[in-house]
């Protein structure tokens, strides 16, 4: 007989004791695994290795698969928002089992399961959970990934009227950051180019009309004087070929937007491309 703790990662860290029981996993070796401390009852007739995550534990604990914002740090998919709740898929017939708990819980269609929803069924409760925001960033971030099991099939899924959004989306952004920008650009009626290459500049990540040039920092890519001196040398160098660079961080494009969009503006009816 393998050990309980084996069984349970090969099934994914989390797994009934029903289920354990087929595979040939009696229920006094269950017992004595967790006296040992080399598995977790979760609740009654759940198990979890002492290795599974946190919140997949949470999670099953709660009833279900974790899903939504925190699903898509689990898959290591950009999230707009640094939400810390515990979000969890219960199927569409799913129970509640914890008490007084901070968790969120999503009923949607599907069979009640543990582990990490996949990222389609991710994306689709983020949308109906977050909006077109959180789930145009998440969804281009998985698209760069290549986590997506099919885009047809997710597309039909959605709302008509949030079929668009997949529409839009591009395989090659380069942040989310970049995402949102181009996003609410979009909205705004605002035509762009994406990561394109300028010789003696290199690799921008928006222009605008062929002489605007935007750029979004997220502090992971930007932090440290070597990567500010790279920054301004680009600049300038773009600014002798003719283009005004604007230049946004974080806080600006998600918190600041009404400042962040009257200076792209501004710098278009400067280059005459807005009247």
């Amino acid at each position: 007989m393998l050990p309980p703790a084996h069984v349970i990662e090969h099934l994914g860290g989390v797994v009934r004791g029903s289920l354990l029981q087929r595979y040939g996993v009696p229920r006094q070796a269950l017992a004595d695994a967790v006296n040992a401390g080399r598995i977790v009852r979760v609740r009654q007739g759940v198990f979890a290795t002492a290795q599974t995550p946190d919140a997949i534990v949470t999670a099953a604990a709660h009833g279900g698969a974790v899903t939504c914002t925190t699903a898509l740090r689990l898959h290591g998919v950009w999230c707009l928002d640094d939400d810390p709740t515990i979000h969890v898929w219960l199927g569409a017939k799913g129970r509640v089992h914890h008490v007084a708990c901070e968790c969120v819980s999503h009923w949607h269609a599907g069979t009640t399961v543990f582990g990490v929803a996949p990222v389609d069924d991710v994306l689709l409760h983020l949308y109906r959970c977050r909006g077109d925001e959180a789930f145009f960033t998440a969804l281009e971030s998985a698209l760069r990934l290549r986590k997506v099991a099919s885009l047809v099939r997710l597309r039909s899924r959605l709302p008509a009227s949030a079929r668009w959004l997949i529409d839009l989306a591009r395989t090659d952004a380069d942040s989310g950051l970049e995402s949102l920008l181009r996003l609410r650009l979009h909205i705004l009626g605002i035509r762009l180019e994406c990561q394109v290459s300028i010789t003696g500049v290199g690799r921008v990540d928006l222009v605008i009309d062929g002489r605007l040039i935007l750029e979004a920092d997220g502090a992971e890519y930007h932090d440290g004087r070597t990567a500010r001196h790279r920054d301004l040398r680009r600049d300038a160098v773009a600014s002798t070929l003719g283009y005004e660079s604007l230049r946004f961080d974080y806080a600006m494009i998600v918190h600041e937007w009404p400042v962040v969009s009257a200076a792209i503006i501004s710098a278009l009816v400067r280059a005459g491309g807005v009247r």
